[in-house]
């Protein structure tokens, strides 16, 4: 999902812009109804709703983007301007908008330990760089599975690299390595679409009856099962349980994405500058004690208002002017940092290492080619 190369919009498939979009959109409206669901069981079961796939299907997505990392000179230049540099400038920008918002000269610079959700662009990066292994593996699901069950079993990870949540979100990643064409297509059928329905209705449902007893730390995954207070193999039993819901979910969501242009296919292209804004409005409202200065906002309406606001917010971090303001840090050009190295074999020629039949994947913003996912 990050970084988009600098290639036309018509060489991008409007289908995963469509996806990242709506994703985003999804994460900027959780991330407002955090501190204004207590006391409200629907707003908390539509929290859990969708934090029980956003990002996963983001983690899908992504791997599916980085199937033909192979750790080329050209990919792991491409890694580093646009993962890890926007990584390390947003991990200063919001520990110094903590320390003016708060007046918390304290707060310490880590570059090891993600700063609020700068902590997905430190596990893509880790993810990416693993890409090739978990591809040299006859069975990397199962393997990637194991490796989650066993993190959530597992107390007192450390926070460095936010590792607890890198292992427990790793089989998402593997899966999308695993994924083609056809199994993006196979989401466009008919038949799916309309069973889409009746999981998008229960969904809610379903979370409005368990919201008072589920703790949403198993949907964040940066705790283990005994730090949550449940028995041990519950861990296990958890990392099942809930990928299977959230894979059921992302398919549900996947399936009602449009696939031709819309008005917002160009956003897309930006997701990464909503990803990381938004953070510092949502922030404000929690730095500012926002919520408990004016009650309203925990109310019916507010929290209606918050979600429109978040939407609206969130979109116009998405638009082009504002991807172009931001592309020196989110896009940077690194050639003085890097030795030239020759042109790599196009995707799929012969001797290309890793080279499957989706675009170049070390660039995780790029697309296949238009047309490859059945038009709505």
């Amino acid at each position: 999902m990050f970084q988009p190369p600098r290639e036309k919009q018509s060489q991008r498939n409007p289908f995963f812009d469509n996806a990242k979009y709506l994703a985003i959109v999804l994460v900027a409206v959780g991330h407002v109804w955090e501190p204004v669901m207590e006391g409200s069981r629907a707003t908390r079961a539509l929290y859990m709703v969708v934090y029980a796939f956003h990002m996963p299907a983001f983690v899908i997505v992504s791997g599916y983007f980085s199937r033909s990392f192979a750790g080329r000179p050209d990919q792991l230049r491409r890694l580093v301007g646009g993962v890890a540099v926007p990584y390390l400038a947003f991990e200063v920008a919001y520990t110094l908008y903590r320390r003016w918002a708060q007046d918390a000269p304290q707060q310490a610079f880590s570059l090891t330990d993600p700063f609020y959700l700068t902590w997905f662009l430190l596990a893509l990066f880790v993810w990416r760089l693993s890409a090739p292994l978990w591809r040299a593996l006859r069975y990397p699901l199962p393997v990637a599975v194991a490796v989650a069950a066993l993190a959530s079993l597992t107390p007192r990870i450390a926070a460095d690299l936010d590792l607890q949540r890198i292992l427990q979100f790793l089989p998402f990643f593997v899966l999308g390595l695993s994924l083609r064409e056809e199994h993006f297509r196979l989401l466009r059928r008919r038949v799916v679409r309309v069973a889409a329905v009746p999981v998008a209705l229960a969904a809610p449902a379903v979370a409005y009856a368990v919201a008072p007893h589920l703790r949403m730390g198993w949907f964040y995954r940066n705790t283990s099962a005994q730090e949550l207070g449940y028995a041990w193999w519950a861990g296990p039993l958890a990392t099942v349980a809930l990928g299977a819901v959230a894979l059921v979910l992302t398919a549900a969501f996947l399936a009602w994405v449009p696939a031709r242009r819309t008005w917002f296919t160009v956003l897309g292209a930006g997701s990464v500058c909503g990803y990381l804004l938004h953070g510092f409005a949502v922030k404000a409202l929690q730095y500012w004690e926002l919520v408990d200065a004016y009650p309203v906002l925990a109310a019916p309406a507010g929290r209606v208002g918050l979600t429109v606001a978040a939407a609206g917010a969130v979109t116009l971090m998405c638009t082009p002017p504002v991807r172009r303001a931001l592309r020196w840090v989110t896009e940077p050009r690194l050639e003085w940092a890097f030795h030239r190295t020759a042109a790599a074999p196009a995707p799929g020629a012969a001797g290309a290492p890793g080279a499957p039949e989706a675009s170049d994947a070390g660039a995780p913003g790029r697309a296949v080619p238009a047309g490859a996912v059945s038009r709505a």
